[in-house]
């Protein structure tokens, strides 16, 4: 059988498809086997047109590989020698910064260096292990660079998609101490290649000396020498395994694990260090015998600088958090100093501010009655046109007093949340199990410990009113007056729990306050926000409705 091909019809053209040799594409042949105005044979094939299909061979692999491994090498011979290890930079010798008034006034000064550098020989064993079982466990055996970790901070960072990186002890020590801090792909080529060189002229010793000297601990303590007197009050040479491991795990958020500060925060806190203990025992530097007789060893209350006394102190430590909190500065960077930061608090209303808690509180308090020595005040006060905080109150004096009452969320906000309730009501056009709308006017049964009711009957939920008076039948409106439980905890019910809790969040009370549990209970306020936080959702109801930026 003859080959289509030879007579210039190929099937896997289509052009050609339907028609053979000699055909005019119906079937019909011409004069001698000729195409219809065309010349028979291989000289009568129609010409291709368009793309044609290129089936790569090895040959063409091969070559394409060799190409881009002499690009890798060319690129990395050229990077490694133009990139030399600097001299340390400017941002290792931290400054002050300076916080300023809304007006531009000085409002406090902050970030003078807490540094004592010390050898390797003087931090024990446990310790640099906690610090190892932290952040790289891998360190004597690996090479200076993680080239996974490296490729995925490059792309998160190109992408926009977050900044973890999962560097390297040596490629956080060179960030450290040779480079600046900004997230670019530029920088972390740099730290490519200078923590390669690096490795070669120093020992791994030497790098992890160098990395426990620089790296920041939070309290304005750099290097492990200065964490140490910072959260424990000694020297790091006593520091034992338990505190070693607590220090081991600020490394990776030093303001949101420091439980002095953030008491709310000690879950996480132990969390990071019952995984750094646990990273020990896996690596075998640690028995499991010894780690469970560890207890978590709560870190001693920080001693600020007097430059930050009075209220000075709780708004710095506030804007801080801030900072922190919504990633426009993390603490580390901050730390460095060379910063003027402009707040927006106004120093005529804070002035106002201290002067009111003063004359309506602090003036009564007498340390003599058991009572008042455990007072604590906390004040905010926020513009609700524009959601700016214009003035705090944080405590009687931040050198003697350290944690924010402000910021603080450990205290339930109590009948202050009732509020909420009623906002909820008229929010969601609510009715009382009679079918009657909630309005001020609605009446309610106030009788102390007045079972709450459901659509089903009884909830078991009996609260009592305060000092176990009973009102009868009150309107919302003196139920409000009287802060009674019975009323609020029924609206709760008749308004509902969830549509409560949405609305308070939706006001500004941050979701995962403990304790805002969607029950009738939710009314009285066993919910721990802040004052701050209180003060925002406050002034969200005086705008209308409308939440100004938090």
């Amino acid at each position: 059988m003859s080959d289509p091909q030879q007579h210039g019809w190929d099937p896997r053209d289509p052009a050609d498809i339907g028609a053979g040799a000699g055909s005019d594409g119906k079937g019909r042949k011409g004069p001698g086997g000729k195409r219809p105005g065309g010349k028979t044979g291989r000289k009568g094939r129609r010409k291709r047109t368009g793309w044609r299909r290129v089936i790569p061979t090895w040959r063409m692999m091969l070559g394409a590989f060799l190409i881009c491994a002499a690009l890798l090498i060319g690129g990395f011979i050229t990077g490694y020698t133009l990139v030399k290890i600097p001299a340390a930079n400017v941002a290792a010798v931290a400054q002050s910064n300076v916080y300023l008034y809304a007006d531009g006034s000085q409002l406090a000064r902050d970030g003078e260096v807490n540094r004592e550098n010390v050898p390797l020989a003087q931090i024990p064993r446990s310790v640099r292990r906690a610090v190892l079982a932290a952040e790289d466990r891998d360190f004597y055996n690996e090479p200076a660079i993680d080239p996974q970790g490296m490729v995925r901070a490059a792309w998160n960072t190109v992408t926009g998609k977050g900044t973890q990186g999962g560097s390297t002890i040596t490629q956080q020590y060179v960030k450290n101490y040779y480079l600046a801090q900004e997230r670019t792909v530029v920088r972390k080529g740099k730290e490519f290649f200078i923590a390669i060189k690096l490795n070669r002229e120093e020992s791994k010793e030497q790098i992890l000396e160098g990395y426990l000297n620089t790296s920041y601990f939070g309290r304005n303590a750099y290097g492990i020498q200065a964490a140490a007197h910072a959260y424990y009050g000694k020297d790091v040479q006593h520091v034992d395994t338990a505190e070693g491991a607590f220090l081991a795990a600020l490394l990776n958020a030093p303001s949101a694990y420091d439980v002095a500060v953030h008491p709310e925060n000690r879950p996480q806190a132990e969390g990071r260090w019952n995984y750094v203990l646990d990273g020990m025992v896996k690596e075998k530097w640690l028995s499991p015998a010894e780690r469970a007789a560890l207890v978590f060893p709560a870190p001693a209350k920080a001693k600020p600088s007097t430059g930050l006394s009075g209220q000075r102190g709780y708004i710095v430590q506030a804007v801080e958090d801030h900072l922190a909190k919504n990633k426009i500065l993390d603490a580390g960077t901050l730390a460095t100093g060379g910063y003027r930061i402009t707040t927006t608090i106004q120093r005529p209303k804070q002035n106002a501010l201290v002067d009111a808690v003063d004359e309506q509180v602090m003036s009564k308090v007498d340390e003599k009655r058991p009572a008042d020595r455990n007072v604590r005040v906390g004040g905010a006060s926020i513009d609700p046109a524009t959601g700016e905080v214009v003035a705090m109150y944080g405590g009687v004096d931040y050198t003697r007093q350290f944690v924010n009452n402000a910021t603080r969320r450990d205290y339930q906000v109590g009948s202050t949340f009732k509020p909420f309730v009623f906002a909820s009501a008229v929010e969601n056009d609510s009715h009382t199990q009679d079918g009657e709308q909630i309005t001020p006017n609605t009446q309610y049964d106030g009788t102390n410990k007045r079972m709450v009711e459901g659509p089903n009957g009884s909830t078991g939920y009996d609260p009592a009113n305060e000092d176990d008076v009973s009102y009868g039948d009150v309107s919302v409106s003196e139920a409000t007056d009287k802060s009674i439980n019975a009323v609020y905890a029924q609206m709760a019910q008749d308004v509902g729990p969830d549509r409560v809790r949405n609305t308070a969040v939706r006001l500004g009370i941050p979701g995962g306050t403990p304790d805002l549990t969607a029950s009738p209970s939710i009314a009285l306020g066993p919910a721990t926000a802040s004052v701050l936080d209180m003060t925002e959702a406050y002034a969200t109801l005086a705008n209308h409705g409308r939440h100004g930026p938090s």
